[in-house]
């Protein structure tokens, strides 16, 4: 069983920054890749950035040149740098690991942790 713990969130001001951290129960190798995703009241879980197992990564229009996706393998560990961010960013941002067991795919979630940007 695959377990993801989440910190990082807060309150910050607008144009500041964050980092958020997940640390994953298994070795990241065995993940075909992590995520975080955020929710904002009212609308849909939605995809910010994912990072693959051999580190090519991708991200939301949205968040591009403002957040870095990054991860250390050896600490079993994927951060998520947010820089110049804005009140629109304010989310419960959710770290995610995706796997194939047997060919069958499996997402597992983190807790959440609360993002708000506000002055």
């Amino acid at each position: 069983q695959v377990q993801l713990v989440e910190s990082g969130g807060g309150l910050v001001q607008p144009g500041g920054s964050l980092t958020l951290s997940c640390e994953v129960s298994t070795t990241m190798f065995s993940l075909d890749y992590m995520g975080w995703f955020r929710q904002a009241p009212g609308k849909q879980r939605e995809l910010v950035a994912v990072i693959k197992r051999g580190g090519i990564t991708n991200y939301a229009d949205s968040v591009k040149g403002r957040f870095t996706i990054s991860k250390n393998n050896a600490a079993n560990t994927v951060y998520l740098q947010m820089d110049s961010l804005n009140p629109e960013d304010t989310a419960v941002y959710y770290c995610n690991a995706h796997r194939t067991v047997l060919g069958i795919p499996r997402d597992t979630w983190g807790q959440g942790t609360q993002v708000t940007v506000s002055s």
